[in-house]
């Protein structure tokens, strides 16, 4: 039986050169030639058929088995945020104002490895690996504009993976759900609009402000008193943008935020009753709303059967190791969520904290960073269920 998490481990220098470098070198998304140049580098390297500039910088290339067999589409994320860091790490982000502060410099690390561990294993694979590095996945549409282009046909593929490293988890925990994994999403944006004026005169002024507090106070209650406690919501307004100065009462306000939900029904729900609190309250107070929903991404959505083959290779991978199965889904988005809805597959979670290093800060924190003993622990499970998937041979 193939000892994938030792080759990954024999592998380890490699995978942690490129993420550092990966890191050091952030690019937003759809502006990810620099790290699309190297992936492609690598891949071509290692003598495969490269295909560059797939939904605007995403790269493509096929391992073709020994055997002919099914297409397993495997996926890594490649870009940055516009996150200034604050890690203090030697290998830091040399660019101002962007930095890899969710993790997807160790997934397009992990996921070039992989294709290392693969090739050495062709001969025992029944099928084809389709590799895919795809840009701009944080909020952008990066997997909609690559399943635009047709990635995941020519060859069609018919099962798909990723994963993501987890600092919410420690190094030695897997999460591997049936079913639900991540949230579906949506933005919001309102613009509550009133009638502006002195603030020494507020009574011929009509208040935003006012109405925009109210607002913000009235979604609250749509979760909690319109879904049920045995579902799942969120409504989160982020952003609160209304005024100039301290003695001027604004003509408008404008809001943003984020919904998330798994079920379709709840979906429909919480959407149909945002729009109706607003409205009601902005116009309860003598304002007006504009409100824009933005559908971010669907729910990602973990096929039951693909999972559990999933859960059965982190078993016998990590078997003194965590692997949390139906217990563990988040309320973050994933745009992998726009691939599974097409093709049946599985969304994998990587513990990557260490908090005796100092090495727990949250996605998308300044602080972020993650213990790399997480990139070959990724590398094997994602190889390894691969090739399971392709029925490797005995």
């Amino acid at each position: 039986m193939t000892d994938w998490f030792s080759e990954a481990q024999s592998l380890f220098e490699y995978t942690q050169s490129l993420r550092r470098d990966f890191h050091m070198h952030p690019e937003l998304g759809f502006q990810e030639f620099r790290t699309a140049g190297i992936v492609a580098r690598e891949l071509t390297a290692l003598g495969l058929e490269v295909t560059t500039g797939v939904g605007g910088t995403g790269v493509t290339a096929l391992i073709e088995g020994a055997k002919p067999g099914p297409v397993v589409l495997l996926r890594a994320d490649m870009d940055a945020l516009p996150i200034t860091e604050e890690t203090g790490a030697p290998y830091a982000s040399q660019t101002p104002g962007i930095m890899h502060a969710c993790g997807h410099d160790a997934h397009t690390a992990i996921l070039l490895t992989v294709a290392r561990l693969l090739l050495a294993h062709r001969n025992e694979l029944a099928g084809t690996v389709k590799l895919v590095f795809q840009p701009a996945e944080e909020g952008m549409g990066g997997a909609e504009k690559m399943i635009a282009d047709g990635v995941l046909e020519n060859p069609k593929v018919d099962y798909a993976l990723a994963l993501h490293v987890w600092n919410e988890k420690p190094i030695g925990w897997f999460g591997v759900s049936d079913g639900p994994s991540m949230a579906g999403g949506e933005i919001f944006k309102v613009k509550v609009i009133g009638k502006g004026g002195h603030g020494a005169a507020p009574h011929l002024a009509v208040d935003p402000i006012l109405a925009a507090a109210q607002v913000v106070n009235a979604l609250q209650g749509i979760v909690a008193r319109n879904v049920s406690p045995l579902e799942t919501a969120v409504v989160s307004v982020c952003t609160i943008h209304g005024g100039e100065t301290f003695n001027v009462i604004p003509p408008a306000v404008e809001m943003t935020g984020t919904i998330r939900t798994f079920e379709p029904a709840v979906r429909s729900k919480v959407l149909e009753r945002f729009e109706q609190t607003v409205r009601a309250v902005t116009e309860g107070l003598g304002c007006r709303a504009e409100v824009e929903v933005k559908r971010l991404t669907p729910a990602v959505i973990n096929d039951n059967g693909i999972a559990r083959r999933v859960q059965e290779t982190a078993r016998a991978l990590f078997p003194q190791e965590t692997l949390d199965t139906r217990n563990y889904i988040t309320m973050g988005s994933e745009d992998m969520a726009y691939i599974l809805e097409k093709v049946p597959g599985c969304f994998i979670f990587i513990g990557s904290a260490n908090p005796a290093k100092g090495l727990d800060a949250a996605h998308h924190h300044p602080k972020f960073n993650i213990d790399e003993a997480a990139l070959p622990r990724g590398a094997a499970l994602l190889a390894a269920s691969a090739a399971a998937l392709l029925h490797t041979a005995s």
